[in-house]
């Protein structure tokens, strides 16, 4: 019964309705920023470029990876199978288009974190949906219900997911027994999130570039290996995507909608545009320059790499070693890895094991991240509930090394969709002050000056209780 209903809720939210929101909310917000994302794309590197750390709160770059370590999970890697498998190589041109779209959803929510972030008790910035719900709407009962559906999706089951996916993989490469595997996890992730907000974006600095940058260096091998099948690949890519091609062998053609439906659902899953997810820790910077905006501006550069780069390495290992042509028996990871080891040889297959532990590790400490903010939202900045909520976390790293997980992985869903449903609805009623504060910055970009930001400047701002840019040095 419980099965059904949540079966049921999926299919409404996933099947149709947020693909559409999603997709819609990301073309009205690229046409409000006229086009940000692609006329200050170079600007957004800048910015990333300039951050230096600050005793006020994390730099723009430990937020950025921390976000990237969410970001990036075996939803690079599998999900682009899974996406190759519903809608043909088709399927990744519409991952793209949406990505560039959602560049300009990741701006305004992480905009609208900075602005509404407020100081907990140990001098840390905290924001995200749910603070700029209650401050710049008035509606603290819609930040409770977001916080909430965030702390069951991304504090508990997709912790216990990432868990569940580490445990399978090291169990199926190397027989591992799954206990001792989630044994070690609870102690990793122990070490981790015991040592604070802090720590974990510090734990994400580290380990997302090397793992990222071990992951593009195997696909930039397949590509250079295959380098005169590329435009092919491209041109399977593109006519697949409009259902003009037969995309795999037996004569299997993808239609138009099954390449959209497919890429779109996948694309926004992957780079997280809208969820609010990421908006949790983007305002935990003190940016430089010293405007809400800046943040931004890297926020949406998280969701290019995520996307465009990232799940394009993965497209590429599948596509070009022509794994793509048996999608009829093969999905997922053992989709990826069998394009591996055709290209790599056997080792690969380690290789691979490796990148999923070092993807789904740092996914669960900026998962925490994310939920430890909501957390504190509950109960009005409680630093004494961190720890229970913490010892949940690591029970639930426990708790996913060695069950089956499909009840929890179709619950997160749900709870990720209705938290979706409400972010987007706060970022429509808001969009006018982000749009407004976006604009202050370009102005001052346009007029030769380094963007500082003055809250006095924006009538909506004034009332905000405990406005932490009211009165700050710039």
């Amino acid at each position: 019964m419980i099965d059904n209903i949540i079966n049921i809720l999926n299919n409404l939210l996933w099947g149709n309705l947020l693909m559409f929101v999603l997709v819609a909310v990301g073309l009205f917000f690229t046409v409000r920023t006229g086009f940000a994302q692609f006329r200050y794309f170079r600007h957004g590197f800048k910015v990333l470029s300039l951050s230096r750390s600050s005793d006020e709160g994390l730099s723009s770059a430990e937020v950025f990876f921390t976000s990237m370590a969410a970001r990036v999970g075996t939803g690079n890697m599998a999900g682009v199978a899974v996406a190759i498998v519903a809608g043909g190589p088709g399927a990744i041109f519409w991952m793209w288009v949406i990505a560039l779209f959602g560049m300009a959803t990741a701006m305004i929510e992480s905009t609208l974190a900075q602005i509404y972030k407020i100081k907990d008790d140990k001098g840390d910035f905290r924001g995200g949906p749910a603070y700029y719900m209650e401050r710049g709407l008035g509606q603290r009962w819609m930040g409770l219900l977001f916080s909430v559906f965030l702390i069951i999706s991304f504090g508990w089951a997709f912790i216990a997911l990432q868990a569940n996916t580490i445990s399978a993989a090291l169990h199926s490469a190397f027989q591992w027994d799954t206990v001792l595997v989630g044994l070690a996890l609870v102690v990793g992730t122990a070490v981790v999130i015991m040592g604070g907000f802090r720590r974990v974006a510090k734990t994400a600095t580290i380990i997302v570039p090397v793992m990222a940058g071990l992951y593009l260096l195997i696909a930039l091998v397949v590509i250079v290996t295959n380098f005169s099948q590329v435009p092919a690949a491209i041109m399977l890519i593109v006519e697949s995507a409009f259902g003009l091609r037969e995309a795999v062998a037996g004569g299997v053609a993808y239609t138009l909608a099954q390449a959209m439906q497919s890429g779109i659902a996948r694309g926004l899953f992957s780079n997280e545009a809208g969820m609010g997810s990421a908006a949790n820790i983007a305002a935990s910077a003190a940016p430089t320059p010293n405007h809400p905006a800046s943040q931004g501006f890297v926020q949406m550069i998280g969701v290019f790499f995520d996307t465009i780069i990232i799940c394009t390495a993965s497209a590429a290992i599948i596509i070009l070693t022509d794994a793509h042509e048996l999608a009829g028996s093969m999905n997922g990871v053992a989709l990826l890895q069998h394009a591996l080891q055709s290209e790599m040889g056997d080792w690969s297959a380690m290789f691979l094991t490796f990148a999923i532990f070092l993807f789904c590790f740092t996914t669960i400490v900026a998962n925490y991240s994310y939920a430890e903010t909501n957390v504190m939202f509950l109960t009005n900045k409680g630093l004494k509930f961190i720890l229970p909520f913490k010892i949940s976390v690591l029970a639930m790293v426990m708790f996913g090394s060695v069950a089956e997980l499909k009840l929890i992985w179709n619950l997160a869903d749900v709870s990720m969709g209705f938290m979706v449903l409400i972010n987007i609805l706060s970022l429509i009623l808001l969009s006018g002050v982000a749009v407004k504060v976006i604009q202050d910055y370009i102005e001052q970009l346009k007029e030769g000056k380094m963007p500082t930001f003055s809250s006095s400047k924006f009538p909506e701002l004034k009332k905000v209780k405990g406005n932490v840019w009211k009165g700050r040095k710039l």
